[in-house]
């Protein structure tokens, strides 16, 4: 098992890979006016893309377009003082292509906030993985 300078286990990409699909909910990082922006979103990975289902002309569908942002998703267990953290991180982009889109709105995990998408219309936001590492802490050795 390897620690990194905090003590924390580094995990392998393939323990990454199966943490991030194993929760709904992380949070995107992205730029909003030359400054750092963190959005709660759920999402839904498709192979090695992250894929986010928002609102059509929302502050992040609109930042996030060509942009290096990361994602990250993590749980944590305060009474027994144990949990992971895994970030993602690669060139956001708007989904524009009709079959695409179709097939993406078949996936798994139907958006929470569906109101708004209703009414606004919904864009897919697609996050291919350049990066991928984690980190867990744990009070066993």
């Amino acid at each position: 098992m390897k620690l990194d300078s905090a003590g924390l286990q580094v995990l392998s990409p393939a323990e990454c890979a199966d943490l991030l699909a194993s929760t709904p909910i992380g949070r995107v990082v992205f730029t909003d006016h030359a400054l750092p922006a963190v959005q709660p979103v759920n999402f839904v990975l498709d192979g090695r893309n992250v894929v986010i289902r928002t609102t059509l002309g929302s502050k992040l569908a609109v930042a996030a377009r060509n942009a290096v942002v990361a994602f990250e998703t993590d749980e944590f267990d305060p009474a027994a003082r144990t949990g992971w953290s895994v970030t993602a991180i690669g060139y956001a982009r708007a989904v524009t292509d009709p079959a695409e889109t179709e097939r993406l709105a078949r996936l798994p995990g139907a958006p929470w906030a569906q109101d708004g998408e209703d009414r606004f219309g919904s864009q897919f936001i697609v996050v291919p993985i350049q990066e991928l590492s984690g980190r867990r802490i744990s009070t066993h050795p």
